[in-house]
């Protein structure tokens, strides 16, 4: 999955695509650098970001996906939202199914919505909001933690009617995590590839495919440097090495997606797992 941001202030690509005609250019070189699928959002949820209203974000991100339709792409487009409205929007131009980092929670419409379009849609986990994620996150066991809330959300999403088997999980790397809880959620990634171990619908999936996000993330710079992420000194671009090893982790445990700025790079990596046997 290649990262599209079409915003001022997001962490690591922020103005750099705010001009359409630059993100639909953009867009077109992510699937030409081998993505399987596109993610837009109009919205920054780094740490301590505020809302965006839903106007705003459709003002941002429709041109971009209808252009990019018309261009000829042709990978899917993920909108990577948690209002409902911009993901409608979205939609009806051209998009194929909804990120939503809020777990579909934020905007009571959005489990409407998914259920209405029939879309694949991504439920990712964070503790609080971009906000206020960061301000002292904990947890007992952060893996067996999440994996309860996506089975507590699948159970919720089905007695709405929500075909639960369009469901991807992404645990939310860097979302109201620790650097600790970071590298936790890498090294036992695998365990989100289990079915669950009770399950009291039989409508509801045992297992998900899951998603990871751990692209120039902080965490990365904080290991690497071998210091906090203010006197790390690790640019968001450096961060690729770093980048390139979670992906490469994460494949060989089964993950079927990975979401990344660098689409040519990561690409490779998984290219060089599936050549080598893995």
């Amino acid at each position: 999955m290649g990262i599209l941001n079409v915003t001022p202030d997001s962490f690591s690509d922020g103005g750099r695509f705010v001009d359409a005609s630059a993100a639909v250019a953009r867009a077109l070189g992510i699937e030409a650098e081998g993505a399987d699928v596109l993610d837009i959002g109009g919205e920054s949820t780094r740490p301590g970001s505020l809302g965006v209203e839903a106007t705003e974000q459709v003002r941002r991100v429709v041109p971009v996906v209808r252009e990019a339709r018309a261009r000829g792409l042709r990978i899917p487009i993920s909108i990577d939202t948690r209002s409902a409205k911009v993901a409608e929007a979205a939609l009806d131009v051209g998009a194929d199914m909804v990120n939503d980092v809020s777990g579909l929670r934020d905007d009571p419409d959005m489990i409407a919505l998914v259920r209405e379009r029939g879309v694949p849609f991504i439920v990712m986990h964070m503790q609080g909001t971009p906000a206020t994620m960061q301000a002292n996150p904990c947890y007992q066991d952060v893996v067996r933690e999440i994996r309860a809330f996506f089975l507590q959300r699948a159970e919720a999403l089905d007695a709405e009617g929500v075909d639960t088997s369009r469901m991807i999980v992404d645990p939310g790397i860097g979302f109201g995590k620790t650097m600790e809880h970071n590298v936790e959620l890498v090294r036992r990634v695998a365990e989100f590839k289990a079915p669950q171990p009770v399950q009291s619908s039989a409508a509801v999936p045992a297992a998900w495919p899951v998603l990871i996000g751990p692209s120039r993330k902080r965490f990365i710079g904080e290991l690497m440097s071998g210091r906090s992420a203010e006197q790390a000194g690790v640019k968001d671009s450096d961060r690729e090495a770093g980048t390139a090893a979670v992906v490469a982790w994460c494949v060989l445990a089964g993950v079927e997606m990975v979401r990344v700025h660098d689409v040519r790079t990561m690409r490779g990596v998984v290219t060089m797992l599936a050549n080598t046997g893995r």
